[in-house]
C-alpha cells in the first residue's frame, strides 16, 4: 500500500516556525515599521531569513491554491511571503488556463499582499507578466486606490512591461502617483523610472523634463540615481529652483 502525503499549509508553517529566531523577529518588527501609525502596524514575524523561505517555497512548490490561500491568511509575515514565493513558481510553470486562475487568485487575495517585500516579490512576476498583452485597466484602478499596497502593486507590476521595453503604462501610472503622500510610493515610482532609463534614457528624461520640478524629493533621487553627477545636479536644481 502506497501512502500519499498531502502537502498543506501547516507543513510550511511548522518549518518556518522551526527556522525562526527571536533575534531576527525583533529586528524585523523594527525593519518593517510595525509600530502604531506605521505602514506595517500589527505585522508579526517568526524571524526567518528570505533565503530559507525560498528553500521552503521550492520544497512546497506543488501546494494547491487553496493551501496557498491559507498561508496568505496567516498573520505571520513569513507565511504570506512564502505563499507568494510558491505562487510565483507556480505561475512560471503554469499553462495559459492555470495562469488565468493564478492571476485571478492573486487579485482576489490582494489585501493579504500587505507589505513592500510581499508586493515586490510577486506583483511584476505574476500580475505584470499576466497583463503584458492584456487590458491593464485594473492597474489604473489600483493606482487610484486609497490602499498603499494596491498603489505599490500598480507601479511595481509595470516592471514586467519595462523589461519588454514597453514604457507607456509605467509613465502614465507614475504621473498618477506624482502627488502621492507616501515615501514607499515615491521610492517605487523612482525605481521604475530608473529601470526605464536603463533601457531608454530619452524616455526617462522626457518624463523628468516635464515633471522633475513637482516630483517628491525621494522619487526624483531614486529616478536619477544612476545618472552622471553633473546631470544629477542639473535635475536636482530643477527641483529646487
Amino acid at each position: 500500500m502506497i501512502l500519499v502525503l498531502i502537502l498543506n499549509a501547516n507543513f510550511v508553517i511548522k518549518e518556518l516556525k522551526k527556522l525562526g529566531t527571536t533575534e531576527r523577529a525583533k529586528a524585523a518588527v523594527w525593519y518593517f515599521k510595525t509600530g502604531e501609525g506605521q505602514y506595517g502596524h500589527g505585522d508579526v514575524f517568526f524571524g526567518v531569513t528570505v533565503p530559507d523561505q525560498r528553500k521552503i517555497a521550492k520544497k512546497y512548490a506543488k501546494l494547491s491554491l487553496d493551501e496557498i490561500g491559507n498561508l496568505l491568511q496567516n498573520k505571520v509575515h513569513e507565511c504570506r511571503l512564502t505563499a507568494l514565493l510558491v505562487l510565483v513558481q507556480k505561475y512560471k510553470k503554469a499553462d495559459k488556463k492555470e495562469r488565468n486562475n493564478i492571476s485571478n487568485f492573486y487579485i482576489k487575495n490582494i489585501d493579504r499582499i500587505n507589505n513592500w517585500d510581499l508586493v515586490d516579490s510577486s506583483a511584476s512576476n505574476i500580475l505584470g507578466v499576466h497583463l503584458l498583452h492584456k487590458n491593464k485597466t485594473i492597474l489604473y484602478k489600483f493606482a487610484r486606490s486609497e490602499n498603499l499596497w494596491h498603489r505599490r502593486i500598480a507601479i511595481i507590476s509595470t516592471l514586467a512591461f519595462i523589461y519588454e521595453n514597453k514604457y507607456t503604462d509605467t509613465l502614465k501610472i507614475s504621473e498618477l502617483l506624482l502627488k502621492d503622500k507616501h515615501d514607499l510610493i515615491h521610492k517605487a515610482v523612482g525605481w521604475s523610472l530608473r529601470e526605464i532609463g536603463k533601457r531608454s534614457l530619452s524616455e526617462e528624461e522626457k518624463f523628468l523634463n516635464k515633471y522633475a520640478s513637482m516630483m517628491p524629493r525621494t522619487m526624483l533621487r531614486y529616478a536619477i540615481e544612476k545618472f552622471p553627477e553633473k546631470k544629477r545636479r542639473e535635475y536636482l536644481a530643477i527641483k529646487y529652483s
